[in-house]
């Protein structure tokens, strides 16, 4: 893997202290927010641009409702004053936002996305990113997601979710690596 900008964005998607309510269930990736703190802090340290994408839910019962506790970002995760936040209200960043326009007027055309919920606003993002022309990579490992039942009734672990929800994404929208493989590309272990 590699990039080809000296300039990729890292985009952290929902992570606010939302995800951590137990009525989500079961999910996979314990380790994901070592994976996330450690590819910020490398991005930090590079001076490379950031992005924290905000959830502002517009359900009243949703606990990424602006002004609720969930809605606030998660410790491993808060903005510097510097860095910039992107407030959606649907799954996908580019939906009802202007990423699109603010990232070519800034000429970002590489993004690495980290965050929440790997089959929602993760692989959403994603698409639409892919889609529009920006090489995109997914890191596997700094994604997490939640155990779903399908519509026959049929409940699917957490891991094989977040599987499917990659193998969707891999080689057509975007490009599915570990965090590794990023640190290694720029020689910083950043933990």
């Amino acid at each position: 893997m590699r990039f080809d900008t000296t300039k990729p964005l890292l985009m952290l998607i929902d992570l606010q202290k939302a995800i951590d309510d137990p009525s989500w269930g079961t999910r996979n990736n314990p380790d994901a927010e070592t994976q996330i703190a450690n590819l910020l802090r490398l991005w930090r340290e590079k001076k490379l641009p950031i992005l924290h994408v905000k959830h502002m839910s517009t359900d009243p019962n949703s606990k990424y409702r602006p002004g609720t506790p969930g809605n606030d970002f998660k410790d491993i995760a808060i903005p510097f004053d510097s860095e910039e936040v992107l407030e959606k209200s649907t799954n996908s960043a580019f939906i009802q936002t202007d990423l699109d326009t603010t990232l070519q007027n800034r000429s970002i055309t590489e993004m690495v996305i980290v965050g929440v919920i790997t089959n929602n606003s993760v692989e959403a993002t994603a698409r639409m990113a892919g889609n529009l022309g920006y090489r995109t990579f997914v890191v596997s490992d700094a994604t997490f997601t939640f155990d779903k039942t399908d519509f026959g009734g049929l409940k699917h672990k957490a891991e094989v979710v977040h599987n499917m929800s990659l193998a969707n994404l891999d080689d057509e929208y975007a490009q599915v690596v570990r965090a590794d493989e990023i640190l290694d590309l720029f020689g910083s272990p950043a933990t």
